[in-house]
């Protein structure tokens, strides 16, 4: 049964582990994860952006195929389904569309509209059970065409959207979406510090987890990050593992064009970017 990532990630912050969110594409995504989390005994939290809903069919596609999944695999972890860096428009289709956890992006709204709109969707989601995250501070990179520097988040603002009831808090801390440059900084920990210590024991969210080392990701969940999300790792293993498959020409040998048979190297190499990242969160055996 798929639950809201709410007492999860409570949990999480209390025992000083993070949960990890892996961002699903399709079908393949998802059962690998799902497989992971239950073998390692791990709550998980499933992404869904926007783009990666639209390119599975829509929402009500993507929540039907995760909850049946569930079911058929028989998987007894908690499972959040999460909409990620949802817009105003995407959080309600994701309620409707039966998500048991939404995030509203409004970063890139001056801050009173984002409080605003904030405020509405902390009622609707929950009014129906659903856990519901928010962002201060645009995170780096580029996700479904928002483009963001890294910037660092204002730990005062982020108190006025952890005060607004949000159950767990998205903050820009010099961290980006995609793979890191070679100039990249490194997360900026007074930062984290001055919201740890404005929003008290509001689990914090680490967007952009991919690349980051792991003396920064630990020292974060020292600091109060409860959610690490994942989504450029996985890709660049599942798609490392289908080109050696074609390049050693494996795809010409029998059935090996079999989509079956050709997206089981990938299958296998979310598989294991999944564990090595639930063993680096702390994740594993607490579900």
């Amino acid at each position: 049964m798929l639950v809201s990532a709410k007492e999860m990630l409570d949990k999480a912050r209390a025992g000083k582990y993070a949960v990890g969110q892996f961002n699903i594409n399709n079908l393949e995504w998802t059962k690998a994860i799902l497989l992971t989390a239950e073998e390692l005994k791990s709550p998980v939290i499933l992404g869904v952006s926007e783009g990666a809903g639209k390119y599975m069919c829509g929402f009500e596609t993507v929540a039907a195929m995760v909850a049946a999944m569930d079911k058929s695999l028989g998987i007894t972890v908690p499972v959040a389904l999460h909409l990620d860096h949802g817009s105003y428009e995407g959080c309600y289709k994701c309620i409707k569309a039966g998500f048991t956890s939404i995030m509203f992006d409004g970063s890139h709204f001056p801050i009173d509209e984002n409080v605003a709109k904030t405020t509405e969707l902390v009622n609707a989601a929950h009014h129906l059970g659903l856990s519901i995250e928010a962002e201060v501070g645009s995170i780096g990179g580029e996700e479904d065409g928002v483009i963001g520097m890294g910037e660092c988040a204002d730990p005062n603002e982020c108190k006025q959207i952890a005060d607004l009831g949000v159950d767990f808090l998205a903050a820009g801390i010099g961290n980006i979406h995609g793979v890191y440059p070679a100039n990249w900084q490194g997360l900026s920990f007074e930062t984290l510090e001055a919201v740890k210590n404005k929003v008290g024991e509001m689990p914090l969210v680490l967007h952009g987890g991919t690349g980051i080392p792991s003396d920064m990701i630990k020292k974060a969940i020292s600091l109060g990050v409860a959610k690490i999300n994942v989504n450029t790792e996985c890709q660049l293993a599942f798609a490392a593992a289908t080109r050696t498959y074609v390049e050693e020409g494996k795809d010409k040998q029998g059935k090996g064009f079999d989509p079956r048979k050709l997206l089981a190297p990938g299958f296998e190499a979310i598989k294991a970017t999944v564990k090595e990242k639930m063993e680096l969160f702390g994740s594993v055996g607490k579900a």
